[in-house]
């Protein structure tokens, strides 16, 4: 069974989005890193930057493929997950936990009501 918490927002890209008063968390979904298999290196060079929604804030290597990670709102990149650094398969683990990828601000709030919930990325994974 896949784990979709439901407190949680969703891209058709299969990251997923925690928002807590005006700053948000985002990370990769279990789908994903399972889609992926081992992950062996995450790189975020964008920490400091505004980015708009659907641009690119970092790639995520596995061991048979390398992926972009798409800022699922628009915002300014205020920190990173250093323990990826020198442990991705943090990302494997624990996804919606110590596997996060980046903390960003929340340009605007109205962005996330684009997202999908729960219910709908489970739906989209089954259709």
């Amino acid at each position: 069974m896949m784990n979709i918490p439901e407190d949680l927002k969703y891209t058709k890209d299969h990251e997923w989005i925690r928002e807590e008063s005006g700053k948000a968390v985002i990370g990769i979904t279990d789908f994903a890193q399972k889609e992926l298999g081992d992950i062996v290196y995450i790189e975020i060079e964008t920490e400091g930057e505004d980015l708009a929604k659907e641009e690119v804030f970092g790639t995520i290597e596995a061991v048979k493929t390398v992926s972009d990670m798409f800022m699922p709102i628009s915002g300014q990149v205020v920190k990173r997950n250093e323990m990826l650094d020198d442990t991705p398969e943090l990302v494997n683990s624990d996804p919606y936990g110590d596997g996060w990828m980046v903390e960003v601000t929340v340009a605007d709030a109205a962005e996330l009501n684009d997202l999908m919930t729960a219910q709908e990325y489970a739906q989209m994974l089954e259709d």
